[in-house]
Parts: structure tokens; sequence; C-alpha cells
């Protein structure tokens, strides 16, 4: 498409911001995949119930996800690059909703061996196709945005996981109560379906766009923006992609300061997935609550963590703007926030249940301050290789959610309580600090050896 648009006098006088609905747009489908991936820490009880699933089934069907999501990870970097984030992520929505509507059948399936198989089978290919969501989602604020706005465009779209608690944990946990599991994943599904159709009408590079003017077009390109998407110069794109290959792979993975950063993602992300898994069904299990009651109080620590997380990255780049090392700036509030978390382990010496939510509000506000592994990532990356280390960053953290539920089932039902699985996480908490502290030392960009 031709940079040169017609101009007409509201042209000429005011830029159009349809960036910032596209940034809406993957805001609500962030929102609806941190949604998708956490029916079932919702229903888990009620299908316990129903189908006699112990805490050892309960912890591989949860890590199905993640199981599939790791290991889609390069490949859905491929098919993005290969096709662009408008067929992808309109393909990923759709076949991630599909999966989930899904869900409402396995009862009819007959015995619960069947139904304990299928579930697993259908989570693990929703994480595979969830899969392209974020690198889509990282894709689309590239094109649309220019550089100087990258950084709040993805914050906002990160924020959505809690978002997502915020607002769906309750809602599914009264669909559960007044309707039935089976309801949470229709309406899910369902809506997810129509998020899909809703992508693809919406969606285009800012370049092609009807209702994008000349003014915010040169405003996004001239600011760094590749408002053409994945469709650059055949010539770059080949040349990049043959020049990162297992030589800076090994790079990566033997950089002390970069294992350092990649193993404290792992350990922030065991706290992500016990909140996205087990932390309902600890209360409704241990300290007794209702599905209904679990699920509005399930969505206070992550107001909490929506808070703490935007508060991190003030702190963080407010200690730049003082002068501070970009060390010291960002190693402060994530050692700070990862110290706030380990009182999660307070959770097991109290029965006041307000002073349990308490505590877990303060673990996961502590959480979302010390969450600033991306920012890192973009600091630390080579240049010639920032996918390739976000998608190993992305790899490394997401493991944790393949092993976390695993873990806490196989804790849960050795001990018959919870005790064992909040010291689990309160300790990788504890191991976060360790490793920005001794491991990772100066962050700074790696230049790769030629």
């Amino acid at each position: 498409m031709s940079m040169s648009r017609t101009a007409n006098p509201a042209d000429v006088m005011k830029r159009t911001k349809v960036r910032y609905l596209i940034l809406l747009l993957i805001f609500v489908i962030t929102t609806f995949n941190y949604a998708d991936r956490a029916t079932l820490s919702v229903t888990g009880s009620a299908m316990r119930a129903e189908f006699g699933f112990d805490a050892i089934r309960m912890g591989y069907i949860f890590s199905a996800f993640s199981w599939a999501y790791v290991l889609s990870q390069v490949p859905a970097g491929w098919l993005l690059d290969r096709f662009g984030a408008r067929r992808v992520y309109a393909a990923s929505i759709f076949l991630w909703s599909l999966f989930t509507l899904l869900q409402s059948s396995i009862g009819l399936l007959g015995s619960a061996a069947t139904a304990v198989t299928a579930l697993f089978v259908l989570r693990f290919a929703m994480g595979a196709a969830e899969a392209p969501a974020f690198p889509a989602n990282a894709k689309v604020v590239a094109s649309w945005f220019p550089t100087k706005e990258r950084g709040t465009a993805s914050a906002i779209f990160n924020s959505a996981q809690y978002f997502a608690a915020v607002v769906f944990t309750p809602l599914m946990a009264w669909l559960t109560h007044a309707f039935g599991w089976h309801h949470v994943y229709i309406v899910m599904g369902v809506a997810g379906l129509a998020l899909a159709l809703t992508w693809l009408a919406v969606m285009k590079n800012p370049a092609d766009h009807p209702r994008v003017n000349r003014q915010e077009l040169e405003y996004i390109e001239e600011g760094g923006g590749l408002v053409r998407g994945h469709q650059r110069a055949g010539g770059v794109a080949r040349g990049t992609s043959h020049s990162v290959g297992w030589p800076v792979v090994k790079q990566l993975l033997t950089n002390r300061m970069l294992l350092g950063v990649y193993l404290a993602q792992y350990c922030i992300n065991v706290l992500t997935y016990f909140f996205l898994t087990w932390f309902p069904i600890y209360l409704v299990q241990a300290r007794h609550m209702t599905i209904l009651q679990a699920g509005f109080v399930a969505s206070l620590p992550a107001i909490c963590g929506f808070t703490g997380g935007v508060l991190g990255g003030v702190i963080s780049d407010g200690l730049i703007r003082r002068g501070k090392s970009l060390t010291f700036a960002r190693k402060v509030p994530i050692v700070g926030g990862m110290l706030l978390s380990s009182c999660i382990i307070g959770c097991n010496y109290v029965d006041t249940d307000w002073i349990v939510v308490a505590l877990m509000s303060l673990a996961f506000f502590g959480k979302g301050i010390g969450a600033l592994g991306w920012a890192v990532v973009a600091d630390t990356s080579p240049k010639e290789a920032i996918g390739l280390s976000g998608s190993i960053f992305n790899m490394f953290g997401n493991v944790a959610g393949i092993v976390t539920p695993i873990v806490i089932g196989y804790l849960v039902a050795q001990s018959g309580s919870f005790n064992g699985a909040l010291a689990f996480v309160g300790i990788n908490a504890l191991i976060t600090v360790f490793s920005y502290l001794v491991i990772v030392k100066d962050i700074k960009r790696v230049e790769l050896r030629v």
C-alpha cells in the first residue's frame, strides 16, 4: 500500500488513534486467553466431585496445558513470521475457544477414566492453540506502536492476566454455582469464537487499515513501527533467520546473566501457576469456602497483582529517571517484590480466613511488583536475537506451568494438606531473589561473539 494518502482538513488537523482500538482488542483477547486457562481451577472442585479425580490426576490435568504451550512456542513463532499475526492469531483464538467449548461435553463420554483422558487431551490441545498469543501480541504492538509507546502498550496487554482473574473468576464461580460447571465452558467457548471473528474483521496492518489516516501512519512508521507487519523485505527476513541458529542459542544458554534471568522467570511463574490452578481449590478444600465464595475471594489477590504490576514499572522507571543504574532500577522492585511474595508461607501458621486472604493478596502484590522479566529481556537480549532470547525466556518461564500443578498435586495427595505446597511456592520466591542477587549480577545487553 502506498504511504501517500489523500488529505482532508480533519486529516491534517489531527491524526487518528486506531492503534488504541487495536490495543483494546488485544487486551480483551489476552483477558479471554487467561480466563480460559483458569476455567479448570474454578470448576475443578465440582468436576472432582462428579468424576472422582484425585489430587495427583488433577495436577496432571492442570499441567497438560503447559506441556503443549511450551512445546509449541517455536512452531508458533515460525507460523507468525510466515503467515502474519492477523491470520495466525484468528486461528489461535478460534481453536482454543473450540477446545474450551468441547470441555463442556466430557461428561457425555461415559466412564470417569474416559472423561479424565478427554479433559487432558483437550487441555493439551488448548495449550498448543494458545501458544501464538503472546508472540502475536508483541508482533502487533511492534507494528502498531512507535518505540516510545511500546512499553506502555506492552504493560497494558500484560495486565490482562490480572484483569481476567478479577472479572472472570467470580463470573465463572457464579456460573458453576448457579448452572453447573458445564456452562462455564459453553459461555467462554462461544464468546471466544465470536472474538476470533471480531479480530479478523478489525485487525489489519497499519499501512492497510482503512481507518488510519496519513498522520497516524507516519507517526507510527517514523517512530519505528513496522507498519506493514510481517511483510518486510524478504532479503532482510531471510538473512535474519539464517543468522539466528544453534551457535546463537548456545551463547544465550551459556551466558550467566541470562541463565539467572531465565531461572528467575521460572520461579516467578511458580507463583503465577499456583494462583491460576490450585488457589481456588485451596480456598474450597483447605479453607472450606463455597465455590461462589472462592471465586470472589480469588479476585482480591488479582486486584493486588494488577496494582503491583503497574507500581513495579513506575518504581523501576522512576529510579532510572533519578539517575540510578539499570541494574539497581530493575533489581530493587524484583527483589523487594519477591521477598513480599515469600509471605505466602505464613498462611500455614494462621487459621483466620481474612488473614490468609491478606497474606495471599500481599504475596500476589509482591509478585506483580517483581514481574519485570520482559523488561529485563528487552534490556539484555542481543540486538540480533531479541525474538529468540524472548522465546527461550518464555519457554523457561512456562515450564513452571508443567511442574507446579504436578508437584502441588503430589504434595497435597501425600500430606492431605496444602502446607507443603505453600512452602514450595514461597521457596521459589526466595530462589528468585537469590538468582537476581547472586547469579545475574550486572544487567546489561549481551553482545554476541562472531
